[in-house]
């Protein structure tokens, strides 16, 4: 009896947790695009899988995303007149954007209920990216948003099918779809070496734009496991999140991590979107 009083038990705990889980994932679904906020991870390309060196990340794109990243930063360049996913040099490692896009509609097809967003560092021009969208058929996934008009929901960019946002910081407002990413976005610093020095001083885009991208990675001299260690502690990201609008009157919009497993990131975002 004992022992059927405690399956009981387990299952109930497991059922309520069960129940909890639904519950904020609707509440993250039914909000604005704008009223979440959205685990980012910096130099997606640049990762241990696909054997790049000095990496920011461990996992593949894939992986980033499956395990709840919704938000990947890219940096393009222009090599022999194609656009590759570069970071610094090619010799670090490089791959075609258009098997990157590939990769991540991949992702958008096999997850349905997925909104993700894509943050460009361009070194090339507006149209060679759009070729690369319109070969990797990733354009119909694009979602075009108007600077003063209000974000939809994420229900809503399910339901149109429009379930990824693209930033850029060249090139932005060329064509549909290609949003210049400090119209809409501010941030704080990106060069830091120590916790120490986190702070929520604004860098880029103007103070009143709609979305913030919150920098939280360390520098000195690249990034290391070593230094997402003390970057990536649980407590002191819920912390700085729950502080950001304190300091900025935003919410933080892109948490911006590297190796984000390191710290179970995905899970302390979650945790936040859920205590709103």
């Amino acid at each position: 009896l004992n022992h059927l009083r405690t399956l009981s038990i387990v299952w109930l705990i497991l059922l309520t947790g069960i129940a909890n889980a639904q519950l904020d994932s609707a509440n993250y679904l039914a909000r604005r695009y704008d009223q979440n906020t959205y685990l980012t991870t910096h130099n997606a390309m640049s990762n241990v899988a696909d054997g790049w060196l000095f990496p920011n990340q461990t996992h593949s794109i894939t992986k980033q995303l499956t395990d709840g990243a919704r938000a990947l930063m890219l940096d393009l360049h222009d090599i022999d007149g194609d656009v590759y996913l570069v970071h610094s040099k090619p010799f670090l490692g490089k791959r075609l954007l258009t098997d990157g896009l590939t990769e991540i509609g991949r992702f958008l097809e096999e997850t349905p209920n997925a909104v993700v967003t894509i943050i460009f560092e361009s070194y090339v021009s507006a149209n060679a990216v759009k070729q690369c969208f319109d070969k990797a058929k990733l354009t119909k996934f694009l979602h075009s948003q108007q600077v003063q008009e209000p974000w939809p929901t994420l229900n809503q960019l399910i339901s149109t099918g429009k379930r990824l946002v693209l930033f850029t910081d060249r090139g932005g407002g060329r064509w549909n779809g290609f949003h210049d990413v400090w119209s809409f976005c501010t941030e704080t610093h990106f060069s830091v070496k120590s916790v120490d020095d986190f702070s929520f001083e604004l860098n880029r885009g103007k103070p009143a734009n709609q979305l913030f991208i919150l920098n939280h990675f360390l520098t000195n001299p690249v990034a290391s496991k070593t230094l997402a260690r003390q970057a990536n502690l649980p407590d002191l990201l819920k912390q700085r999140m729950k502080s950001c609008q304190q300091h900025t009157k935003h919410i933080p919009t892109f948490v911006v991590v590297d190796f984000f497993e390191i710290g179970a990131t995905a899970t302390t975002v979650q945790q936040y979107n859920a205590s709103k």
